[in-house]
């Protein structure tokens, strides 16, 4: 059985960081690639960002270039997004996602909240 299961969120000061991780099981994880996409209240659901499954590519939103960075274990089946330099405008539900593909979406996790204020 498929499982994406995301972990690291919580409420930071603008400015902080955090590290999402998204724990994989129930398919060929080194195979996928991975992706991380958040949704605000009221918004769209937005790509962050996208690593390959050699990790030799990555893709990122222009609003995260420089402050964020995702990267991946395939030992482990773990994909992180470390964050920094978090903004009032990174709040959202972030949602771990795995794809044959770059840009498909074949299993999705139940997401973690990030939440940045003062």
């Amino acid at each position: 059985q498929v499982q994406l299961v995301e972990s690291g969120g919580g409420l930071v000061l603008p400015g902080g960081s955090l590290r999402l991780s998204c724990a994989a099981s129930g398919f060929s994880f080194s195979s996928y690639a991975m992706k991380w996409y958040r949704q605000a209240p009221g918004k769209e659901r937005e790509l962050v960002a996208v690593i390959s499954g050699s990790g030799g590519v990555t893709h990122y939103v222009d609003s995260v270039k420089g402050r964020f960075t995702i990267s991946r274990d395939n030992a482990k089946n773990t994909v992180y997004l470390q964050m920094n330099s978090l903004q009032i405008e990174d709040t959202a539900v972030y949602y771990c996602t795995a794809g044959r593909t770059l840009w498909s979406i074949d299993y999705g996790g139940q997401g973690t909240q990030v939440t940045v204020s003062s």
